[in-house]
């Protein structure tokens, strides 16, 4: 007799089609260099709802979005914008979506959780507060 460990079961979660189709790309390339990561981003990806960007719900993680989330393992709340990797910059609280956290983060909604291995491949609990969306240019 076998015994199988039930994968934690993860919100739904949306896309903006352009987006999941650049994150596709994204990853795609990086396998070689950031497995974890572009791993867990192409899972999601696939499992993903994709949407026109007018079709998005403001309080839906998109790239270039303010995430107030909590790491209910530890209680400490972060404050982040998910940008693509060569926009990353911690001192800034800009994280790259080629990070377990960013990976973790990208289409959940406000109210959200999330059970997600971060580099260590110790599984965290996030929790989404709040999103802000982007200032759109006129």
């Amino acid at each position: 007799m076998t015994t199988q460990v039930a994968s934690p079961v993860r919100p739904a979660i949306i896309l903006i089609d352009t987006e999941a189709d650049a994150l596709f790309d994204l990853a795609s390339q990086a396998q070689g260099k950031s497995v974890l990561s572009a791993g867990l981003l192409l899972e999601e990806i696939e499992r993903a709802e994709t949407v026109d960007r007018s079709a998005i719900p403001a309080d839906v993680v998109t790239m270039h979005s303010r995430v107030e989330f909590v790491d209910e393992r530890s209680g400490e709340p972060h404050a982040v914008e998910l940008v693509y990797p060569g926009e990353a910059d911690s001192g800034q609280g800009r994280i790259s979506v080629l990070t377990p956290i960013g990976a973790a983060l990208i289409g959940l909604r406000t109210g959200a959780t999330i059970e997600w291995p971060d580099r260590a491949g110790i599984v965290r609990r996030l929790r989404v507060d709040n999103v802000t969306q982007p200032r759109q240019e006129p």
